[in-house]
């Protein structure tokens, strides 16, 4: 056996969790995008074959979003991540408890200091996500988006600060959460635009959207694998992620 399999022997022996949701014509969705949709190429009960021909947009379920997304055609698009850069040493903040008593609650720089000074320092070119336990929403489109009478959406998000503490001091490689935004729902409400999403992309940075299970996850100890298809010139597209994690 060689020490490649040694290492793909001994990831085995750890937790695998799933972080994706499924892809279905009736998830909820950006508002800018229609629902999934497909065409029936051929039936196996007719021709011996299963084709269909999938109509979807690159913000659909849980996906990968490239600096290109916000930060325009100077930047990376979806081919221009490398594989090594979608392997990462994986950290979570768990920050459940803030966010039920808060929907609309936003990641701040204290949160990232108070998780260092419990679990130390979150090492360059690692994934940063944000527990929030949004996730279990994903079911009911109403839940999800949680308006209120305004039309405004209380859903949890990233601050702006906090996210250049994460790409400027910590130079961490990407981030990912539960929600459908970046941003929190009310502070995107108050900008008119989805400003810490804006930030992230132009610093040339990717993220992953709509996660699932994070709460399933350690602290620290995981490594985060985002797996997508090569798409030429793609701004971002529907991803499998998943975790190794030590086991419980």
């Amino acid at each position: 056996m060689s020490k490649v399999q040694e290492l793909m022997q001994a990831l085995l022996e750890h937790d695998w969790i799933n972080l994706t949701h499924d892809v279905t014509p009736t998830i909820p969705i950006y508002h800018t995008f229609n629902p999934m949709s497909f065409n029936v190429i051929s039936k196996f009960d007719e021709g011996g074959v299963d084709s269909r021909e999938y109509i979807i947009g690159t913000s659909h379920g849980t996906h990968i979003d490239a600096p290109k997304h916000f930060g325009g055609p100077t930047k990376r698009s979806l081919e221009d991540i490398p594989l090594k850069e979608r392997i990462l040493p994986l950290y979570v903040l768990h920050l459940e408890d803030k966010v039920a008593e808060n929907p609309g609650y936003a990641v701040t720089v204290q949160d990232i200091l108070d998780f260092e000074a419990e679990y130390g320092e979150i090492p360059v070119g690692s994934f940063v996500a944000f527990s929030s336990k949004w996730y279990p929403r994903f079911g009911d489109v109403a839940a999800f988006e949680n308006k209120d009478e305004a039309g405004v959406e209380h859903t949890p998000g990233w601050s702006v600060p906090a996210l250049e503490f994460l790409s400027r001091e910590r130079k961490v490689t990407a981030i990912g959460h539960e929600t459908l935004n970046t941003d929190s729902g009310v502070e995107a409400a108050e900008a008119g635009f989805l400003v810490a999403e804006d930030y992230w992309l132009r610093e040339d940075k990717y993220q992953v959207e709509l996660m699932a299970n994070l709460d399933q996850l350690p602290a620290v100890g995981g490594v985060i694998f985002v797996t997508v298809p090569h798409i030429d010139e793609a701004p971002g597209f529907p991803a499998e992620v998943f975790a190794v994690v030590p086991r419980a």
